[in-house]
């Protein structure tokens, strides 16, 4: 065996209750003047105000940007930028959940390069560093505080899109568990699914001949040793922390187990990418308008059906991390968890008309990276028949 492995990482990582607490001793060391990029509803908190303090009390200027939306617009980013540049930062400091994070990025993005969103999609666009970036996730989910990737929605191409660099990771991430308490039951499921949803098919994607040079040519090299390592402890971690984290919000060590569980599966899909599962999901998300994380946790269990064939030693180590009696059984208890937790079992149920199962199939087949990425190869006809298994609730048509 050929072993090979990548990662990448922010510059340094705090994880812990109460680490947030480290934001004033951390963010003098990057910059004087600092962005503070979060959404309408955490602004008013009193977490914030208090982080907004440390800033403060460390001497720095600060300017908080609450514009953020769901999803990310991607006018929304170039508005943000221009009305910053008065400000003139010199550190932006990203806190909520995946919006929020994203968001940051994208403005350390255009505040560094100018231009617009649009020059920067794909993998490996943007031309050099950003402005120096701290991540504070208050949510436990898309692993954005680790990851690559600034993920926005275009209006003209009615798709979410990528903007997909090394130099988008975080500077520093402070993922502190004590954020998320106050996170209701329905967006800990839809987070921590989508957390669980990467772990899975980073630890499931293809693995690729390892050429000298192949991380600098992609941004997304396939599943390899050292992305497995980070995948294969997330999915235990999930898998034993996210419903009882979804049951009792106040419970801590849950908590604990999902963020650190979420942060680990964006170390592993940062250099592993994702796969089908995610191709389906944005032109389905484009449609029935419902949350990313719903998406990919609904389709999860009918991609596994489908890639079983090619992942069957995959299988039996994710049974083995989620303390399950052998591969055959993780499926079944992959859709029963989700089934637990409030996610959709179908595609109708997340509100996508029949009629449209054609269109979807047809878009994610489009969605060449992701596709490329799963271990089970799917030409147009079978993908259109994964798509309509997963509307109709058929697991059994795909074995």
């Amino acid at each position: 065996m050929n072993l090979f492995g990548t990662l990448r990482a922010p510059r340094e990582l705090l994880f812990g209750a109460g680490q947030r607490h480290a934001l004033g001793t951390v963010a003098p060391k990057l910059g004087q003047r600092a962005l503070v990029v979060t959404d309408a509803r955490l602004a008013a908190d009193a977490d914030l105000r208090a982080l907004v303090g440390q800033l403060e009390a460390a001497n720095l200027a600060v300017l908080v940007d609450s514009s953020t939306l769901p999803d990310v617009p991607v006018e929304s980013a170039v508005s943000s930028a221009d009305n910053a540049r008065n400000f003139q930062p010199d550190l932006v400091i990203g806190i909520g959940g995946g919006s929020c994070l994203d968001m940051a990025k994208c403005v350390a993005l255009l505040l560094a390069h100018g231009g617009r969103p649009q020059q920067y999609y794909g993998e490996h666009t943007v031309p050099g560093p950003v402005l120096p970036l701290i991540a504070i996730p208050t949510t436990a989910g898309t692993g954005s505080e680790v990851t690559p990737v600034a993920v926005l929605s275009d209006a003209e191409r009615s798709l979410k899109v990528g903007i997909s660099s090394p130099y988008l990771i975080p500077t520093v991430s402070i993922c502190d568990p004590e954020l998320t308490l106050s996170c209701p039951p329905g967006l800990t499921a839809i987070a921590g699914a989508d957390a669980l949803t990467h772990a899975l098919e980073a630890f499931t994607a293809i693995r690729r001949e390892p050429v000298p040079g192949i991380a600098q040519q992609r941004v997304f090299v396939g599943k390899n040793a050292l992305s497995d390592q980070f995948a294969l402890s997330a999915i235990g971690l999930l898998w034993q922390g996210l419903e009882a984290a979804c049951k009792d919000g106040a419970d801590r060590a849950a908590r604990e187990k999902v963020m650190l569980g979420a942060t680990l599966a964006g170390l592993a899909f940062g250099v592993a990418g994702t796969a089908a599962a995610h191709a389906i999901q944005y032109p389905v998300g484009a449609l029935t308008h419902t949350a990313h994380g719903l998406g990919v946790a609904c389709l999860m269990p009918y991609v596994m059906t489908w890639n079983a064939p090619a992942i069957e030693p995959e299988l039996a180590q994710i049974a083995a991390a989620a303390g399950l009696k052998g591969p055959g059984e993780v499926v079944p208890a992959l859709a029963a968890l989700f089934a637990r937790i409030g996610i959709p079992a179908t595609l109708r149920d997340l509100g996508l008309a029949e009629e449209r199962i054609d269109w979807v199939a047809e878009q994610s087949c489009g969605i060449t990276r992701l596709i490329q990425n799963n271990p089970r190869p799917l030409n147009a006809q079978e993908m259109r028949n994964l798509v309509a298994a997963a509307h109709g609730g058929d697991r059994a048509s795909l074995t």
